[in-house]
């Protein structure tokens, strides 16, 4: 099987690009500010304290202010939605790359860990240096307080140290619980270990108001290495045996301002005649220039979405479903939802902070609902059927509040934009394509979709009862318009003792398309290879991961017929 450097392109390509460029972005930012800090006339006297540490603490800190500047805009989900939406962002391939949020986000974190490490190494190393070699002559670079102060106390007894143990504690809980091991046996843990980012943040501008490190900002009255003929330094400086005679051993007296210095003093400049004392001053606290605007414009629009989540919302109905799902109805003021797009779900009985997304499946009169599997079942054992106002419904238990946040964009908002689609889901991850499929059921006409490939893999045979009745009413529908080759529906139920039906007669139509066992998917991609030659198809998975990768790996290879296929998952940001 061949690489299709094309496919490759637009799978991943873009996406290993631009995160080489970001590796280098970083790697050359990294450089370039230690070679500031290595060679810069303003770092010279704190350079001779601290050594290489100096330089490497700074270049990481660089590289820190940018990534924690960024690592906050993929996670803007309102401002990613309206780039989604609006005709500035006309490209798909842009679009694409909006999808790709959720990557940047976590190599935007790996590059705060990795340099964390480094920025941490960096400043133990001038926290013993800051000890060892307290200086006498400028006082104003020292943090210790006298020479061989235990290091202990300047990380410990300090803010910037004491600022800097706490957050790495915190930056420690957040990496550790996005591992995937935990993130999958325990979400909890995640969530609310990844919220301490507020707090992070909180310590991060506290850190760097301390003003530990110092410039000289005197450079012209005092360049660095410079002899200051007002101040005896015979003890500390080797004069020329040229200059013994011009600087007696029993001067004691200021330097007369009317004599002039010997002429070849200042020719061969063995020696640079300063003015005045070096002054060292403080930076301007860098960090408050990178995090600010993005922390703020989160948070804005994190106040944003709170406030839109209270708006009341209706819930019509909720229905129970096979294999322990439950539809949700629900009706909001002023909410609109494009094919493919998500909401956040918050029910104060299963957690007081904790949200889930959850796929918009559309329906008429402005009616949406989602699907829920499980879990919030066992809180709500039983509904009355019916219009709820206030966003409740009643139960045996009481009130069920449900607040929901979003619409928010997703991959599957493309699935109407390509000429031909492959769509596959596995088990619960066909509401994505409920939606669109219920969108083609308005009208098809409209968009730049022609044909559809449905695949829908499942291990219970009720399973395929949630959306049965939308598969035959897009079935009969495009029958009687003369289309049946529009969608290509296959069913695949993967486990069972035999030949299974769906109960029904009118789902006679799904029965003929009902397979048993797993689908093959390198025969089912050259089949629709060879249907639709020299086109661009857009594939679009969610599932188990087993079958993402599969179908992601399918999508690289290349095919003699010209056909390329562009992979889309769907991954809730």
């Amino acid at each position: 099987m061949a690489l299709s450097w094309r496919s490759w392109l637009a799978n991943e390509g873009s996406k290993h690009l631009f995160l080489l460029f970001w590796l280098s972005l970083n790697v050359w930012l990294f450089w370039k500010t230690f070679l500031l800090y290595y060679h810069g006339q303003q770092y010279y006297y704190l350079h001779q304290m601290l050594g290489l540490g100096l330089c490497i603490s700074r270049a990481s800190a660089s590289v820190l202010n940018l990534n924690c500047c960024l690592v906050l805009l993929p996670m803007c989900r309102v401002l990613l939605a309206f780039l989604r939406g609006s005709q500035k962002v006309a490209s798909r391939k842009t679009r694409r790359l909006l999808d790709k949020s959720k990557t940047f986000h976590v190599t935007c974190g790996i590059t705060i860990c990795i340099f964390s490490v480094l920025h941490v190494a960096a400043h133990l190393v001038n926290a013993l240096n800051f000890s060892e070699n307290y200086s006498e002559d400028f006082l104003a670079l020292n943090v210790a307080n006298y020479r061989g102060e235990d290091p202990r106390k300047l990380l410990f007894a300090t803010v910037p140290g004491l600022t800097g143990v706490i957050m790495v504690l915190v930056l420690f809980l957040m990496c550790t619980a996005s591992t995937y091991a935990i993130r999958f046996s325990n979400y909890d843990i995640f969530w609310y270990t990844h919220n301490l980012f507020f707090v992070f943040y909180m310590l991060l501008l506290m850190h760097v108001s301390g003003g530990v490190l110092k410039y000289q900002s005197n450079l012209e009255e005092h360049p660095p290495g410079c002899f200051n003929p007002n101040k005896t330094l015979r003890e500390n400086m080797t004069v020329p045996k040229a200059f013994e005679e011009t600087f007696p051993a029993y001067t004691t007296e200021p330097f007369p301002e009317d004599l002039s210095v010997p002429e070849p003093f200042v020719q061969n400049n063995f020696v640079r005649i300063c003015s005045e004392e070096p002054k060292f001053q403080s930076h301007f606290p860098e960090t408050w220039f990178w995090i600010s605007g993005p922390l703020c414009l989160y948070c804005v629009e994190r106040l944003y979405r709170y406030i839109r989540s209270n708006k009341p919302v209706t819930i019509t109905s909720v229905i129970s479903h096979p294999s322990n799902v439950l539809e949700v109805r629900m009706m909001k003021v002023n909410f609109k939802a494009r094919p493919g797009q998500y909401v956040i779900l918050h029910c104060p009985r299963v957690s007081a902070l904790e949200s889930h997304p959850f796929t918009l499946t559309m329906k008429d009169f402005g009616i949406y609902c989602f699907y829920i599997q499980v879990k919030i079942k066992r809180f709500c054992p039983s509904f009355s059927r019916g219009a709820i106002p206030s966003g409740t419904a009643r139960s045996k238990k009481g009130v069920l509040r449900l607040y929901v946040d979003g619409p928010f964009g997703s991959p599957f908002e493309e699935s109407l934009n390509y000429e031909v689609s492959l769509c596959v889901a596995g088990g619960i991850g066909v509401t994505p394509f409920a939606s669109v499929l219920n969108t083609l059921l308005d009208g098809w006409k409209c968009y730049k979709l022609r044909r559809l490939y449905f695949i829908w893999v499942c291990r219970d045979i009720e399973s395929f009862r949630w959306f049965a009745d939308l598969l035959c009413m897009l079935h009969n529908k495009l029958w009687q318009e003369n289309r049946p080759d529009y969608i290509n529906i296959q069913l695949y139920l993967s486990q069972t003792d035999g030949i299974q039906k769906i109960i029904g007669k009118k789902y006679q139509a799904l029965n003929s398309r009902l397979l048993i066992g797993r689908p093959r998917w390198k025969l089912l991609f050259d089949e629709i290879a060879k249907c639709n030659r020299r086109k661009t198809i857009g594939v679009f998975c969610c599932g188990p991961n087993k079958i993402s990768k599969i179908l992601h790996k399918l999508s690289n290879i290349s095919n003699s017929y010209g056909t390329r296929f562009e992979y889309n998952k769907e991954s809730f940001s």
